[in-house]
């Protein structure tokens, strides 16, 4: 509370505070040292605050000084213990005017001045309640052992002194001189002057018996007569203070919930805080344990390389010591030889040494296949044809980051919750968007939408994966849909989010689809007109899919020349192209030319009808699958008997032509009633 109780220019505890036309109050003392003074004829300064004015201004006014000797007079500019910019006040008269150091809004002083404003006697009762209740057996705040009555207490610094300590810490020099120390029992300025009863600031012999509501003051009687409150709107001052008490205790009781609130979120932050720590401390002792893990099995594996390493150098070692003396004792014997052959030589006995000179040329000739090109080469080599791959390693090393804390891993995600306002449905397509909040979303691995097969039947899964929004194509004409989504995660999966019935169009809407269509076909007023480059027929398919309901379209024969034979009707996907409509068995379709019509399925031709098409014919196709049947239509007339019965599966319209005719297709029709 003592915050509400400190004077925004000097910082200390108010003292005779007056009440500010914006709510906001000053000290009467302060309140004259913030006044800003502008010469006759210049426009009071409503919107300027103090710190507005700068050096110049204050000579600017200067100028202006009864007591001014000509020259431009510096005048001061101080600052007070908050910071805010203050004036002394200057001898220039004429208009006044005071700015609030909170709002920085500015208001003229009237005739009376500051006596103009009210004092708030209720502020200086509870500052003096304030300053008593503190000061009763206020203990020194700086003593280190056993505490004794302070004798001061400094406003600036709102600290209590014993004697030997305020000499100590808070000498009366330096800085700190301009401090003020005041004896911690001192009874409030003002006390008796708060008690009495409130007079009037326009009749002072009168006291407060009214409340204006039109200018919410308290007026005296006199102000009633003879003031300006005399048209306004006023009520018993006892009434309004009983009805104000009121209000404020209601709008206290609101803050008090919420301050209670406030204060348990405290508490809450502060076992955050403990738990924080705590968990902190247990984590880092966790991945100090890992990493002491990994360099553990490091250590292991690095044992187990050197094992590998010692052992192929040891036998390489011992090979190596196993050919060295293997040849020392081949080399000793050939010496031995060689030396015993020359000995043999110097000898003059021919007979002798014909005896003999056979058995010595062979094993000369023997000794020396000993050493072949193989016998002198060593049989291992000195690197070693072991490597070490760091990189993958090294890499793992470097990537190794932390995935999911403990209480991602340990909490399903939440319900996430559709955004009606952006899920839609165009033609029988369905858009669906789902959101869950930012703090949840960091629970979240992906999504899981399900649809039913729109007939109420059981879900199944159209969408798995991280994005919050989903189109859904290919789903029934005038269907309702019911559409749900969840979220998951490593520890599991969450619940479903509310469902959401989608109702697909009455009836279909579609084009001439260019992905699939012969690369001969030509299609124009955006895929709604189709023509052909060769004179061989080819085949375009529609965008929609059908495989349940009653539907129906015309094809408007814009161009026919040469009675050519083009084919209308339906096919799966994945019927061929390059060849008329109905020549495999993946398509059902009539083919018609001027005079007559044929059906055709899997290139056989079937029920001849009599009457043909000319330009501006119109070709109706009526796929109803619920009787399973096709049936076509030339200019709003049944053409032939039902064309084909027994239909299953997926259709989509189709057509194939050559370049002598052009047709336009017209969808979203609703089945004639003759039809019907």
């Amino acid at each position: 509370m003592e915050e509400e109780l400190k004077c925004p220019v000097c910082g200390s505890l108010f003292k005779e505070p007056i009440i500010l036309p914006c709510s906001h109050n000053v000290c009467l003392a302060c309140a004259r040292n913030i006044i800003v003074q502008t010469p006759e004829g210049e426009t009071p300064p409503q919107n300027r605050c103090s710190s507005d004015y700068d050096y110049l201004d204050m000579d600017k006014m200067s100028m202006y000084s009864e007591t001014d000797s000509g020259y431009g007079s510096y005048t001061p500019c101080l600052k007070s213990p908050n910071g805010v910019r203050v004036f002394p006040p200057a001898l220039v008269h004429r208009h006044c005017s005071i700015t609030c150091p909170l709002c920085h809004r500015s208001v003229s002083l009237e005739e009376r001045g500051l006596r103009g404003f009210q004092r708030n006697r209720l502020l200086e009762a509870i500052v003096s309640r304030y300053q008593q209740s503190r000061a009763a057996s206020v203990k020194c705040q700086l003593c280190d052992r056993n505490p004794v009555d302070a004798t001061v207490m400094c406003e600036q610094c709102d600290v209590f002194y014993c004697a030997p300590c305020q000499q100590r810490c808070h000498p009366s020099r330096g800085p700190l001189a301009k401090h003020r120390l005041l004896p911690p029992a001192a009874p409030a300025q003002g006390t008796a002057s708060a008690r009495r009863q409130a007079s009037c600031v326009d009749h002072e012999a009168e006291n407060y018996g009214m409340y204006c509501v039109s200018c919410k003051t308290p007026v005296c009687y006199q102000c009633l007569e003879e003031g300006k409150h005399s048209k306004h709107d006023v009520k018993p001052l006892a009434a309004m203070w009983k009805q104000h008490k009121c209000q404020l205790s209601q709008a206290l009781n609101g803050v008090s919930d919420k301050a209670k609130e406030a204060k348990e979120f405290l508490v809450q932050l502060k076992n955050l805080l403990q738990q924080i720590q705590e968990n902190g401390v247990e984590f880092e002792a966790c991945l100090v344990a890992q990493c002491d893990s990994l360099i553990e099995a490091l250590i292991r594996q690095k044992a187990k390389l050197l094992t590998k390493v010692t052992k192929e150098k040891e036998s390489k070692l011992k090979t190596v010591k196993d050919q060295i003396t293997h040849c020392t004792m081949k080399l000793r014997q050939t010496t031995g030889m060689m030396e015993f052959c020359l000995e043999v030589i110097k000898e003059n006995d021919p007979s002798g040494f014909l005896q003999i000179s056979d058995a010595l040329i062979k094993r000369v000739l023997a000794s020396q296949e000993q050493w072949v090109k193989g016998a002198l080469e060593p049989k291992v080599c000195p690197e070693f044809a072991l490597t070490v791959n760091t990189d993958p390693l090294m890499q793992s090393i470097l990537q190794l980051d932390f995935t999911q804390n403990k209480a991602e891993t340990s909490t399903v995600p939440p319900a996430p919750l559709l955004q009606l306002e952006k899920c839609c449905i165009r033609n029988n397509s369905a858009t669906l968007a789902w959101r869950i909040t930012t703090v949840q979303a960091l629970l979240v691995e992906g999504y899981v939408l399900e649809l039913d097969d729109g007939n109420s039947g059981s879900y199944r899964e159209v969408y798995v994966g991280k994005e919050t929004i989903c189109t859904v194509d290919g789903l029934h004409f005038n269907s309702s849909y019911n559409a749900r989504v969840k979220a998951y995660n490593s520890a599991g999966v969450g619940a479903y989010s509310k469902v959401v019935v989608l109702k697909t169009s009455d009836v279909a809407w579609f084009t001439f689809d260019p992905t699939s269509a012969h690369r001969d076909i030509v299609l124009s007023n955006e895929n709604q007109t189709v023509t052909c480059n060769s004179y061989d027929d080819r085949v375009v398919l529609g965008t929609a899919a059908f495989s349940k309901g009653v539907h129906y379209w015309e094809l408007s024969v814009d161009r026919y020349d040469n009675h050519p034979d083009p084919a209308f009707g339906v096919a799966r996907i994945n019927t061929m192209k390059d060849m008329m409509l109905g020549k495999d068995d993946k398509a059902w379709a009539m083919y018609v030319d001027n005079n007559r019509s044929w059906f055709m399925h899997n290139n056989s031709h079937t029920n001849r009808a009599e009457g043909g098409i000319t330009k501006g014919s119109t070709v109706g196709i009526l796929l109803d699958l619920t009787k399973h049947s096709l049936t076509f239509f030339i200019n709003k007339q049944q053409h032939g008997p039902m064309a084909f019965e027994n239909l299953e599966g997926v259709f989509m319209p189709a057509v194939s032509l050559n370049r002598n005719v052009q047709v336009t297709l017209i969808t979203g029709l609703e089945v004639p009633k003759s039809i019907m």
